[in-house]
């Protein structure tokens, strides 16, 4: 059955270089207002030149740093850059797999099961990226909304990689798991590292919340489990650093 793509709703702005950079360069994107400091001015009409966005209609508003920090979240870092920018269109996980590239290359999708902080979500975008990743798949309920500090955490990926959110992570895996993706659950109790494991081609890497880790339905559904070999002496990662090695380790290795 086909499910309906859950929607961000409302506007939201975005700041910092990158973030705006890539949204006004994102076709895909429908902007509403783009505000700058005195200083950042001439960047913002140069980066207004080369948008292939929809364009606010005002144009660079210059104001004051007092008026775009109280316009922003407390103690955004905004660079002196900020955007206001419609939703990106839903995607849902049928046509994702639609238009997946046939199998033969290394295929990568990310699933972050209960992982609620949005640096952290922004910061697993950044990697999956950096490898590729077809897209990060997050459950409709106990994941961040899209913000102005889940978009500058991701430093221009949301842009790139589609946060995909789903109404049950399960049957997400299960529908992956249909089309040819193996699921690698990471566990830090698992017995095998990722190196000591032969991988497939499709991979989906499932992380689970700092602390409590996977919950049960989400660890039934993977096919592997594995840990990264860190030593005692700091044991576990950061859920956005764990994911970044994790991508590196299954992308380089020799497929099966």
């Amino acid at each position: 059955m086909r499910e309906r793509p859950v929607i961000e709703k409302a506007a939201a702005w975005l700041y910092g270089r990158h973030a705006v950079e890539a949204a006004l360069a994102n076709p895909a994107r429908h902007c509403r207002r783009l505000v700058a400091l005195r200083e950042t001015a001439a960047e913002a009409e140069a980066l207004l030149r080369g948008a292939r966005a929809r364009r606010p209609r005002a144009g660079v508003e210059v104001i004051e740093r007092r008026a775009l920090e109280k316009m922003l979240p407390h103690g955004a870092v905004h660079q002196g850059l900020a955007l206001v920018a419609e939703p990106l269109a839903a995607v849902d996980l049928d046509t994702l797999l639609a238009t997946a590239p046939t199998p033969g290359t290394t295929q990568t999708v990310v699933a972050l099961d209960q992982v609620t902080d949005p640096h952290n979500v922004g910061a697993i975008l950044r990697s999956a990226a950096a490898f590729g990743t077809l897209a990060v798949i997050v459950p409709e309920h106990g994941a961040p909304s899209i913000t102005g500090a889940l978009a500058k955490a991701a430093s221009g990926a949301l842009e790139r990689v589609p946060l995909l959110r789903v109404a049950n992570l399960a049957r997400a895996l299960e529908k992956l798991k249909a089309a040819g993706f193996w699921s690698l659950g990471l566990d830090e109790q698992a017995e095998r590292t990722i190196a000591e494991l032969d991988l497939p081609e499709r991979i989906v890497v499932v992380l689970g919340a700092e602390g409590p880790g996977l919950r049960r339905l989400t660890r039934e559904n993977c096919d592997f489990l594995a840990r990264l070999p860190t030593r005692s002496a700091m044991a576990s990662l950061n859920v956005s650093n764990a994911a970044a090695v994790t991508l590196y380790a299954v992308t380089q290795r020799p497929r099966r």
